[in-house]
């Protein structure tokens, strides 16, 4: 069987929907196929406001407003008695002042049905095995969970696959990430004492030693995101099942352990999950495009992940309708460039925060509140703003403020 349409998208998360749904509402016909079954679990529970602004673009933001999710204000860090709160409203860049904590699950459904009640066709448990490229088009194979094989043709391909990585993995462009491998435990756990312990409208970072951390992610359910992300050799350290090694990590943190101690584990065991950091050697070739966790992914410590995928896909959508009208398109400056700039600006900031250099700059006494706006905007996914001396000399600043404020301390 042979269907053609102007444009596939693999892949139905929030790049592969947002795509999908601009690029229908610019008139053209879209089909997305999905090798999973929705709704199906999957990390990056936390947004960051420039999420939002794609998010409306793509029509998808009253779908997401309807399902009562929890408000996310800001981020909050903690190291020890030490407390650095960031408030959306206070930062650098206009822009949005908020967005929300999801279960992912019910996010990422709550997207893929809006496109299908748009009139998007999506079909799951669809597995792309195969992609020939031709001149003004390309030939798809995919195969259902029956084990039959379909034909799509389209115009342009546009891959938010996310993990899945379907065209590098097809096309040999995978790259090793220079990012350092790490890992997590985590699981969705009861918060009966949330009330007690603070307002649930932020993410939570505890500093649990140099270079492991500990995410909090309330949800307006009232079940609470809870895991550990450090380097593979930390995790060792706690013998036991995956479920007695969970236990123990909640009782080495004493905040943690008073607030979770008693919590209930949501899910039969917890999950984990390591070596996700990826890369790949282009972002776009001929007759396809590649958006989302498929270009990169660094670390979940700043929840970069759904903002370059929503912002990628937002991006890359509206190329691929100038592409389809026969404008030419420089994907080079018009996509690739641009993305790999915020890619570097938040790479700084997850490299800076395991080496250290963002615990002196978050914890530091008496902090100057206009590079405490620039920073919130980098934290709130505002990475392409120029006009903010964090981003556009981010990894110069970072490092020569960090450095600044050590001497300051030495000399007090």
């Amino acid at each position: 069987m042979k269907k053609e349409v102007d444009v596939l998208v693999i892949g139905a998360g929030p790049s592969g929907t947002i795509a999908a749904s601009i690029i229908h509402n610019a008139g053209y016909s879209v089909q997305m196929v999905e090798k999973m079954k929705f709704p199906r679990f999957v990390i990056g529970e936390s947004l960051l406001p420039r999420s939002m602004e794609a998010l409306e673009e793509a029509g998808l933001l009253d779908a997401v407003k309807a399902r009562g999710f929890q408000q996310k204000d800001g981020a909050k860090f903690v190291m020890g008695d030490k407390v650095c709160d960031f408030n959306f409203s206070n930062q650098f860049t206009q822009g949005w002042k908020w967005t929300w904590q999801v279960p992912r699950a019910d996010f990422d459904k709550t997207l893929a049905d809006e496109c299908v009640r748009k009139g998007i066709d999506l079909d799951y448990e669809m597995e792309v095995t195969g992609i020939e490229i031709f001149d003004g088009y390309s030939l798809t194979t995919v195969k259902d969970n029956a084990g039959n094989s379909h034909v799509i043709k389209a115009k342009y391909i546009v891959d938010g696959s996310g993990y899945g990585r379907v065209i590098p993995r097809l096309f040999g462009l995978e790259k090793q990430s220079t990012m350092k491998q790490r890992k997590t435990i985590f699981g969705h756990v009861t918060d009966p004492l949330r009330s007690e312990a603070f307002e649930p409208n932020r993410i939570i970072i505890y500093v649990h030693n140099p270079t492991t951390w500990i995410w909090v992610i309330p949800f307006s359910t009232g079940i609470t995101s809870l895991g550990y992300v450090g380097d593979v050799e930390f995790f060792e350290a706690h013998k036991g099942t995956l479920m007695e090694k969970f236990k123990s990590l909640i009782a080495s943190e004493p905040e943690i352990s008073v607030r979770f101690g008693n919590s209930e584990l949501v899910w039969d065991e917890p999950k984990t999950l390591e070596s996700w950091s990826v890369s790949v050697e282009s972002f776009y070739g001929k007759g396809f495009v590649l958006t989302g966790n498929v270009t990169e992914f660094l670390d979940p410590v700043f929840s970069s992940g759904v903002t370059l995928a929503a912002v990628s896909a937002q991006m890359a959508a509206k190329l691929v309708i100038r592409e389809l009208k026969g404008e030419q398109v420089n994907w080079e400056s018009e996509y690739a460039e641009p993305m790999k700039k915020g890619i570097g600006v938040f790479r700084t900031y997850v490299q800076s925060w395991y080496d250290g250099s963002l615990y002196n700059i978050f914890f530091a006494p008496n902090p100057d509140m206009t590079i405490r706006s620039q920073i919130c905007s980098v934290l709130a996914g505002y990475v392409w703003d120029e006009s903010n001396s964090f981003v556009a000399k981010h990894e110069k600043n970072v490092r020569a403020l960090s450095n600044f404020l050590v001497s300051q301390k030495a000399m007090a």
